[in-house]
Formats: structure tokens, C-alpha cells, sequence
């Protein structure tokens, strides 16, 4: 690896913040966050160490899945701001160095854009074929919605034409046809659109909802206009008004190629970052398996889901477990790692047994559950707000071979309102300061677009202000722990080893390193409440020659001569240390 190389690929050493405009910062004082308050905390941003922002979806929506139901691809929500103010925000981050992506969403529209409704004017309308209908009767598919506390099915009969509509989220959120090309095209013109106004790419939305949309209408695309799904049943006959020209085999996969080639020949440095969640193995071909020509970066749900089961076992054997069986990628691609997103902290990949056992740890009230498979919470709270813990975590956390992604607030130890409806419930009002409404906005609280967060994790005991000044905050913390990952290339390029633990060993010990060949970062971390000491084979760097080893939070040299290495750590302890030989001068 060469340091000029984390250039041309920046997005495997980067630190990704992920926001929403609305809950950011109220610049007017009616009560929603908007572009122009954005711009005005970029340097808080920058003071932290982010490098990359991603922005939840700006676009004008009815909201009713807090800007996910888009109704104009091309424009910014007024509630929120202008074009013009976005391209301020754009240009402002570029000038601090810092990266905007945006929530690109291709999977489906709101039922209010202007495609849907013409789509639904009658089955000879030129948009019909952009959406996914059936003329037949669909089966039981309620196994399959995502939210299974508001719908029952992913078909929805709409009134005027008497035909299905296919939509795997809310039943006003139907499903684009990605099988027709002019959807296809629409798509990359809306990419290329925002890549022109300065966008550094983006967070790709429910990515195998539209890839398994694009190949069941190749395989099935004599039932149904325009696509079906795979519960759609051939009746013998096509469906009224279904259009031929409109079906075309296409291979799977093959849009996020030609989506990824379209966006690249724009902007050589744009990324596509998928929400994946699936298994390993499938993983591994939305980065395009060994061509890696279809995401850039994937976020690992996986780990995630077991770095929680962790934690609340108090033994790191299933973490290490998920990161080894991680598939081998291509070298441009990378894993997003995080610990909360915007949505739920969903935990479907464990099993049943497991995921009880998450619960019990950190959400045992059923009001802090949902889906059935999920927690509404943020981490704080979920670790009674233990500040070692809470710390251990996010050094976990950035040490772990991949990108870290943070979401809005989790710097400062953001609570969460669980009387907030479903996901609302950890997309709260950022804390700025302590007065009621957090320094978010100027408003009373009635007209506030969320309420903050209460108790012992809102803003009069949470918020940037007081942390910021703190040397010993948890914001200072995640200052220093930003700035020593950056100082770490070998996290984002290194290959990825489990260290081997000489008796006594410790199961609640994750020791690990990521190595470039000529230096490494070795990572140990404690996740028991008991102190412990464990010896580490570290004698693959000895046996080349006199190595240093530089404890990279204290500065202090650690030695080692027979190839074993002694870290002792407090519960809920962790150290980052730096091997390379002996005269190589690393800052740090």
C-alpha cells in the first residue's frame, strides 16, 4: 500500500457521518432543520474529523415515511431549503474537505410522484410500464413485507384499474420497474443530475429489492406488465395492455454495473454504498464478486448484528466469528461498519435464541422492540449510559477492518424518545446545547419537527456545548479516536488476521490486526467487566527483525523480544498499538 493510494480510494480510510437536514440544525426558527443550518455547523464537522457527510433524503416528499416516499427526484424539499442552498452546503464541505453523498433511491417512488400517478390512469398509460402491476389475484405475501405492523401483503389493488401494484415497503411507496430501460435511464439521469451539482455519491436504498425486481421480470416477464415478482403465476396469457418491448432479459445484477459504470464515467472518485442486508455469500455479488464492478461499499449487517450478541455475552468469539467468515472482496471495495444507523438496529440475521438474547441485554421492554426482529435504541442507553463500555464500543468500532459510518449525535452519547413512532424514535433533534429544545431551533416546542430527546440522555445533560469544552467527554474521545484512525491506513487497506492468545486465554478478548505487510495495527479488546491479561503470538514481526511497537493512545513504546506480546487490560479495556521495524519513523 502506498499512502497516495488512500487518494485515489478514499472511501477505505474515510469517516462517514450520516444526517438528517430536518433534525440538524433550525436555521429560521420554524421548527425543521434546514440546508442553510447545515451549513453554518460544516466546521463542526470538520472539528470532529468527519471526511464524509451522507444526507438522508432532501427531496420533496408527502412524508410519510420521513422523506423516503420521494415525489420529485430532482429537487429539494422547500421545507428544507433550495438547490441553491445544497450546492452551498456541497461547496462548503468541499472547501473543509469533506465528501456529501446523498440517499439515492431506486427502488421505489411515493404513489404522489407524477410517474405513479399516470402509471395508474388507466393499464395503456406510457408510465404503466414503469411500475410493476399484475392483472391476476396474488397469493399470501405476508412473509415478505418489511413492515409487517402496517401492511399485510406486497401487493396492493388499485381501485381504478382493477390491477395489483407491487411495492415491498408501504402501500404508498410502489415499486419501480427497473426492468424497463427508460427506468433504467431515468435512474443514471437522476445520478448524473446531483453528481453535476456536486454530490461525491451515494448510499444506495434497499439495493436487493430492485436487483431481485430486475431479475424475476427477465425470468417471468411473460406473467405479468412489465415484471412480477416470484409469486406471480403464469396464467397462460399475458396481462392486459403488457407491453413486449418493455421486458428484456436482462442478467441479474447487471443494472447496479451499468449504474456504477455510469456513475464513474461522471465522477471517477463517486461511490455507490449499499444497504445490503443479506447473507455472506450473496454479499459478495453486489460488490460484483471478483470484477468488483457493482458497489463500492456494502455496510456489514452481519457484524453489527453479532458485534451486539457480543457484547451481550460478554465474549467475543461470535464477533470473531462474523469477521472471518466475511467473503474476500476486490480490493477497491470495503465494508461500512457501524453500530447504529438511521433505521432500526435490526437483529434478523441471529437466531431466534440469539436475538432474545440481545433483548434481554439491551431492550427488554417490548416498547424498545420492533418488527419483531429489531431494537429502537441508541447504544448509550442500551449500555445504561456506562461510560467504558460506551467507549470500548466505538474503539471497537473504528478499529474493525472497514469504514466506520456514525450517525447524527452518536459523538456526544445520544439517547433515544421511545415514544416515538417506529424509527422516529432515534431520528430525534440534534442536542447543540442544553436548553429545552437542544439549541436545534429557536421554535416552541409545539412546532418543533420531532421532540427531543427525554430523560437522562437529552439535551440538559447531552448536548455539544458542554462536551466540546470537556477534555475528559465523550465527544473529546471520539475527536481523538477519529484522529488516530485517520493516522491508520492499515485499518482500511490491511488484511485482516485474528491474533492468537497464549494461555490464559480470554473469551471476552477480541484480539485482531490489520496488516499492509510492511506495518501493521493490532486492536485488543476487552468486552468482560473483569480485568484481564493476555499474551499475544506477535512473532510473525520479530522473526523479520527488531520491531516497535507504539501504543497509539498513550505515545508510549511497547517491547517485545522473544515474539509475544502482554496487554493487560481493565474491564471493558482496549489498546491500539502500531508494529513496524525498528528506525522506521511512523508519526505516530
Amino acid at each position: 500500500m502506498r499512502i497516495t493510494d488512500t487518494s485515489d480510494q478514499w472511501w477505505k480510510t474515510a469517516v462517514i457521518y450520516c444526517l438528517d437536514v430536518e433534525t440538524f440544525y433550525d436555521s429560521d426558527g420554524d421548527g425543521i432543520g434546514d440546508l442553510q443550518g447545515l451549513a453554518q455547523r460544516i466546521d463542526y464537522l470538520a472539528e470532529l474529523g468527519v471526511t464524509c457527510i451522507w444526507l438522508m433524503p432532501f427531496y420533496p416528499s408527502p412524508q410519510k415515511d420521513d422523506g423516503y416516499d420521494v415525489s420529485d427526484f430532482y429537487g429539494v424539499d422547500p421545507r428544507v431549503g433550495t438547490a441553491g442552498d445544497l450546492v452551498e452546503v456541497v461547496r462548503t464541505a468541499h472547501d473543509r474537505g469533506i465528501r456529501v453523498i446523498a440517499d439515492l433511491l431506486v427502488n421505489h417512488t411515493s404513489d404522489q410522484h407524477p410517474w405513479f400517478k399516470e402509471s395508474r390512469r388507466s393499464t395503456d398509460s406510457p408510465k404503466r410500464d414503469w411500475y410493476v402491476w399484475r392483472s391476476d389475484t396474488p397469493p399470501d405475501t405476508s412473509d415478505q413485507v418489511v413492515f409487517p405492523d402496517k401492511e399485510k401483503g406486497i401487493w396492493s389493488k388499485d381501485a381504478k384499474t382493477g390491477e395489483w401494484y407491487l411495492h415491498h415497503f408501504y402501500a404508498h411507496q410502489p415499486d419501480l420497474n427497473v426492468a424497463n430501460p427508460q427506468v433504467r435511464d431515468e435512474i443514471a439521469r437522476i445520478a448524473g443530475f446531483w453528481l453535476e451539482l456536486g454530490l461525491d455519491g451515494f448510499r444506495v436504498d434497499a439495493v436487493p429489492f430492485f436487483v431481485e425486481d430486475v431479475e424475476t421480470t427477465a425470468k417471468q416477464g411473460e406473467s405479468a406488465k412489465g415484471g412480477a415478482t416470484k409469486d406471480s403465476k403464469p396464467k397462460g396469457e399475458k396481462a392486459a395492455g403488457h407491453n413486449d418491448d418493455v421486458v428484456q432479459s436482462i442478467s441479474p445484477h447487471q443494472h447496479l454495473k451499468d449504474l456504477r459504470a455510469f456513475i464513474n464515467r461522471r465522477n471517477g472518485a463517486a461511490i455507490m454504498l449499499g444497504e445490503v442486508n443479506l447473507p455472506h455469500a450473496q454479499q459478495r455479488e453486489y460488490f460484483g464478486a471478483e470484477a468488483g464492478d457493482e458497489l463500492h461499499m456494502m455496510f456489514d449487517f452481519i457484524g453489527m448484528q453479532k458485534l451486539y450478541l457480543s457484547m451481550a455475552r460478554e465474549d467475543a468469539r461470535t464477533l470473531a466469528q462474523a469477521l472471518t467468515d466475511r467473503p474476500p472482496i476486490h480490493p477497491s471495495c470495503q465494508w461500512a461498519t457501524f453500530v447504529r444507523n438511521h433505521d432500526e438496529l435490526t437483529l434478523d440475521k441471529l437466531t431466534d435464541t440469539e436475538r432474545e438474547e440481545v433483548f434481554a441485554a439491551f431492550g427488554p421492554d417490548p416498547d424498545m422492540q420492533i418488527y419483531d426482529r429489531g431494537l429502537k435504541r441508541r447504544l448509550p442507553p442500551m449500555l445504561d449510559g456506562d461510560p467504558r463500555r460506551v467507549r470500548m464500543a466505538y474503539s471497537l468500532l473504528f478499529s474493525l477492518p472497514g469504514t466506520p459510518t456514525l450517525f447524527y449525535g452518536e459523538e456526544i452519547g445520544m439517547g433515544e424518545d421511545l415514544a416515538g413512532e417506529g424509527r422516529h424514535a432515534v431520528r430525534t433533534p440534534m442536542q447543540w446545547s442544553s436548553n429545552p429544545s437542544g439549541g436545534f431551533s429557536k421554535a416552541p416546542a409545539r412546532r418543533l419537527v420531532r421532540r427531543p430527546t427525554p430523560g437522562g440522555f437529552g439535551p440538559e445533560h447531552v448536548n455539544v456545548v458542554d462536551q466540546r469544552t470537556d477534555a475528559h467527554s465523550l465527544w473529546a474521545f471520539m475527536r481523538h479516536l477519529v484522529q488516530t484512525y485517520r493516522s491508520c491506513p492499515e485499518l482500511g487497506w490491511g488484511d485482516f488476521t485474528l491474533l492468537r492468545q497464549h494461555a490464559p486465554q480470554s473469551d471476552a478478548v477480541l484480539a485482531h490486526q490489520c496488516s499492509t505487510g510492511e506495518a501493521a495495527v493490532i486492536a485488543v479488546h476487552n468486552l468482560g467487566a473483569e480485568p484481564c491479561t493476555v499474551t499475544l503470538d506477535v512473532s510473525e514481526w520479530t522473526e523479520e527483525g527488531d520491531v516497535a511497537l507504539a501504543d497509539l493512545f498513550s505515545g508510549g513504546e511497547v517491547v517485545t523480544d522473544d515474539g509475544s506480546l502482554e496487554v493487560v487490560l481493565e474491564g471493558y479495556g482496549y489498546r491500539w498499538l502500531r508494529v513496524h521495524p525498528v528506525g522506521d519513523l511512523r508519526i505516530p
